[in-house]
Order: C-alpha cells, then structure tokens, then sequence
C-alpha cells in the first residue's frame, strides 16, 4: 500500500514516498512495501521446494503450510493494521485462549447451541478488544505495556474460571453440522476452511485501506498521529476499532480450532502472540507505524509458514530447525529493510535537483 500523507504530516518526512509517474513500471515497482516480502516468499518456497522435493510439493505438504499461514494470518492482519497505525497488539494470544474456552464451555459444557457459544467466543474478542484500545487511548500508556497486562491478566482468568467452572482445563465439544462446515472443515481432508476466511479477510480489508477514507486515516495516524487529530481524524475512535479488530482476528482462529479439534485448551494460542508480530514485519510493515500493506503482511505470513513447516521436509537433523529458521526469517526482514530504505528515500528528480 502507497499512500501518500500530505497534509497530515506536517513537519515530518512522509511515511510512504510516491513513486515518480514517469518511472518505469519496474521502477515504480521496487518503491512499494510488498515487493521485498515478495522476494521473500519466492525465495523460501524455491529454496525448500528444492530441499524438501517431492514431499514438500505435495497437496500435503502444501496442507501444512497453507493451514499455519490461515490461522497466522486472520489473526496478523489486524494485527498488521494496528501496527500500520503506530500500535501493538500482543494480547492475541490469550484472547484466543479465552476465546476458544468460552466456546468450549458455553456449548460443550453448559450444552448451549453452537450460535450462542460462537457469539460468546467472538463477543469476548470484541470486548477486550474494547478494553485494550479504551485504556490505551485514554492513559497514553504504551500498547505493548497495556496489551501484555491483558495478556498476562486474561490468561489468568482463563485458567481460575475454567478450572472454578468445569474442574479441568480442557473441555470437549460436538460441533453441528453447519458449524463444523463453516469453521472446521477440511476440504479434500487437508485443506482447513480457514484458508477461505483468511482470503475474505484479506481481501475485505484490502478494499479498505486502498478504496476508503478509513484506510488512509490509518496510514495517516501512524505517520503522525497529532498531525492526523489536527485534520480531523477521530484518532482516539480509530485505535480503538483497529484494537477490537484484532480481538475479533485472535477469537475467529480460536473458535476455528475448537470446532476443529473438537475441544480447547486454556494454553492454546500462546504462539501466535509473536509469531503474529513477526510475520507483520516480515511482511514489510515498519515497526514505528505509517507503512505497510495487507498484501505484504499475506506475503510474510507464508514465508513464516513455509519456513516453519518447510525444514521438516528437508530430512535435516530437526534439532537446527530453530537455528535455520531464525536465519532465513533474519534473512527474509533485512530483504524487507532493503526495499523499505530504498522506498523512503526515493525522491522524484525535480525535488533532487532544488
């Protein structure tokens, strides 16, 4: 996404430079923040797609990483919005926790039916979603401290009324047919229905920051939020929509995985509190706010993927996984760094020569 900040950025360098009119197609193509995860992503899928043969390239194989990059990415994409616009969300990992238990517990232990769990579950994403994005904007405390607090709170609560509530901390459920087919299914047997979500979503909120005002009120706040309040952006109501955006991401992939597998655990989604951050930045989207796109952040959600289910499929010795994957995810964010710095610093020739 290239979205130029005039008028809201006064006094500071614009977030997104835009590319020269008369530059060529592939010139203009190396200013935008998707281009370096693109490379990413080709460059991982070639690299195990030549070390992980056959295996690696078979529906299954591609089931693997596909079914990761869904989950992943429902919740990164709000997740990456937040981050466009200046903030962090890390309290993902319990809502889905708290998400998914909510479900399992309304439905599978109280017997309620299958709709009034699913509200519950997404309702609890909502409204902590609520919560993270009222005290933010109003305390000016940093997200990170605040959404940890959730986080670390949350998964407390989880845990006590779990326990307070059903005696256990995983508790089974039988989804309906309906549910099971719009949640959990496998199509082919390997293929998760959460693929199509993440595309919807992908989608829907592509038309959102390229084809609505609302889009570049995001870019504009993360470029320079007292800019943007000055022009008349309600930051504060923003923020907190972004925020209960992401709440709603994290408690769609926990009701996904317990209609899935039939059942939550309190200690599910705890992985996806950084893995969520680091596909964002794989991505290309900039930590301190004002750039990015949502095709980039889809990007960087597969070469995360692919990466981490990739090295099983090589044959190497699984105890260097962790090492080859912090490389090729280093590997992959200096490529972003690359095309970021060569995006910010383009400027057209009339402004070099004044």
């Amino acid at each position: 996404m290239t979205t130029s900040l005039t008028g809201t950025t006064a006094g500071k360098e614009p977030a997104v430079a835009v590319p020269k009119q008369s530059e060529s197609p592939l010139g203009q193509l190396r200013h935008r923040p998707e281009v370096g995860a693109l490379i990413g992503t080709i460059s991982v899928f070639v690299f195990f797609a030549i070390f992980g043969g056959e295996k690696f390239l078979a529906p299954a194989g591609a089931a693997s990483w596909l079914n990761i990059a869904a989950e992943l990415g429902i919740i990164a994409i709000p997740v990456g919005l937040l981050m466009i616009a200046g903030e962090l969300d890390v309290s993902v990992g319990s809502v889905l926790a708290g998400s998914s238990m909510t479900l399992a517990i309304v439905s599978g232990h109280w017997g309620a039916p299958m709709t009034v769990g699913i509200l519950c579950a997404l309702g609890l994403g909502l409204l902590v979603g609520l919560l993270n994005g009222i005290i933010v904007t109003r305390t000016n405390v940093h997200s990170l401290i605040v959404t940890l607090a959730t986080l670390s709170g949350l998964a407390g609560l989880t845990l006590g009324l779990s326990r307070v509530t059903t005696g256990t901390t995983s508790v089974p459920i039988n989804p309906d047919p309906l549910s099971k087919s719009l949640f959990g299914q496998l199509i082919g047997g390997q293929f998760e229905v959460a693929i199509f979500w993440w595309i919807g979503i992908a989608v829907l909120v592509t038309v959102l920051l390229t084809m609505m005002k609302y889009g570049n009120w995001i870019f504009a706040i993360g470029g320079d939020k007292e800019s943007a309040r000055a022009t008349g952006i309600p930051v504060a109501r923003v923020k907190i929509a972004l925020y209960m955006a992401s709440g709603l991401g994290a408690a769609l992939v926990g009701v996904i995985q317990t209609i899935l597998y039939n059942g939550a655990q309190v200690a599910n989604g705890q992985s996806f509190v950084f893995n969520s951050i680091i596909a964002v930045v794989i991505g290309g989207v900039l930590l301190t706010g004002g750039y990015g796109s949502v095709v980039g952040v889809g990007l960087g959600t597969l070469t995360f993927a692919i990466v981490n289910q990739g090295i099983y499929y090589t044959g190497w010795n699984s105890d260097w996984a962790s090492l080859i994957l912090g490389i090729l995810i280093l590997a992959a964010v200096l490529m972003n760094n690359t095309f970021r710095r060569l995006a910010l610093s383009y400027k057209p020739r009339s402004a070099k020569k004044a």
